[in-house]
């Protein structure tokens, strides 16, 4: 490779470098941004847990939480786990 290659190259790796350090630094702050507001409503009463799993459940769209819910009821029932109404 010629020397202005080189130069390219290392430019480029640096840039990639310095584009996912920046990245990082901002992923970081968002998860402790996250924490606070988890903080927040944990001081209000809500229990973390549960509100974790609506995040998780929100993300998913319906066919696969319903799904997830029918093995779910499955384990349970196998289990004789299952809740009687």
């Amino acid at each position: 490779m010629s020397n202005a290659t080189d130069e390219v190259a290392q430019d480029q790796l640096r840039s990639f470098v310095e584009r996912i350090e920046r990245l990082e630094e901002e992923k970081k702050t968002i998860s402790d941004d996250i924490k606070d507001v988890y903080a927040e409503a944990k001081g209000n009463g809500f229990d973390t847990k549960v509100l974790r799993k609506v995040i998780s459940l929100r993300k998913q769209d319906a066919q696969e939480r319903q799904e997830q819910e029918a093995i779910l009821d499955l384990y349970l029932q196998a289990l004789g786990m299952a809740a009687s109404l």
